[in-house]
């Protein structure tokens, strides 16, 4: 295995973008796009928090009706939660023009938002925040990088990752960026990942190992102890590595979940880096995850990390 640079780009295929729509923030991007140029399978895994966000009630959807996707629309500063009938119609104008700008379907286009619980989205200003990601996206670890800073709201840095293995002599690629500062708790609360790979892998297998890693990585962060309701992380799989097809059970993908792994526990580790100077917990035994449970509620967590005033971590 070896980690590479280009985050949710490195992926054959992924090109990435960023805007500032005025959403919420000024002076800053606050709207990013994953765009694959062939249809992905996806894998999601969603809050547990008994309100959901429109946008995880609109991924949900498509995730478990098995739609593939071309694109993810990521907006920061504003969460379209409790936000009732009209959050959900944000969503569906979202997929609509995120779906004419991109000349892909729009029962595909994938949405995630993050920020201010209870306001309404400014939809104009999505749609125009669109017309500038599908112009702006390419492929590289530039675009990666502005997505990231893009979906940021009380992080301190951006968080991206990237890995290769080599699977039936093809290179593999997974990729990812995520969001996570205020709101970490077990069961992701608040957290946003967004995961690429080119991998040809069946529909059973990418959701076995997106769903079994998600247990042993995100959900094993504590920040400050919160919920939430717009909880996600997506596993998009396009396939253009051309190796053998991965299915469960086999060698080949016990490597790609180890690279998965590898991609999970990076962001999950970064999401508990910050500056609120309160304890942030990761499990970790120094070696590869794989953790045995001692209780529901304690004794998840093999280190603490405790950040300091400088927002830097110390074990």
């Amino acid at each position: 295995m070896k980690k590479i640079t280009g985050g949710v780009t490195a992926a054959k295929g992924f090109e990435a973008a960023a805007a500032a729509a005025g959403i919420k923030y000024e002076n800053r991007t606050d709207m990013a796009l994953v765009y694959s140029v062939k249809p992905c399978k996806v894998a999601g895994t969603f809050t547990t928090n008994v309100v959901k966000a429109a946008p995880v009630k609109w991924d949900r959807r498509i995730v478990e009706s098995k739609i593939k996707s071309q694109a993810v629309i990521i907006n920061s500063g504003i969460a379209n939660a409790c936000t009732g009938e009209e959050g959900m119609h944000c969503c569906l104008e979202t997929a609509k023009a995120a779906a004419e700008a991109l000349e892909i379907p729009a029962d595909g286009v994938l949405v995630g938002s993050t920020g201010v619980i209870g306001m309404q989205m400014p939809i104009e200003k999505l749609k125009k925040g669109i017309q500038i990601l599908a112009k702006e996206k390419q492929s590289g670890a530039v675009a990666a990088n502005a997505a990231a800073k893009a979906i940021m709201t009380t992080d301190t840095m951006e968080k991206e990752v990237a890995v290769t293995v080599e699977i039936g002599g093809k290179t593999v690629t997974i990729g990812g960026m995520a969001k996570g500062s205020g709101m970490i708790h077990p069961n992701m609360c608040t957290m946003l990942a967004f995961l690429t790979t080119d991998a040809v892998i069946s529909r059973k297998a990418l959701k076995a190992a997106l769903c079994a890693d998600v247990e042993e990585t995100y959900n094993m962060i504590s920040v400050d102890g919160d919920t939430s309701t717009n909880d996600t992380v997506l596993l998009l799989a396009n396939g253009m590595a051309e190796n053998p097809k991965i299915k469960e059970g086999t060698k080949e993908f016990e490597i790609f979940a180890e690279a998965l792994h590898e991609v999970n526990e990076t962001l999950a580790k970064k999401n508990g880096r910050r500056r609120r100077r309160r304890h942030s917990i990761v499990r970790s035994d120094g070696k590869r995850c794989r953790y045995e449970r001692t209780g529901e509620n304690t004794g998840k967590i093999r280190g603490l990390l405790q950040s300091d005033q400088s927002g830097d971590c110390r074990s």
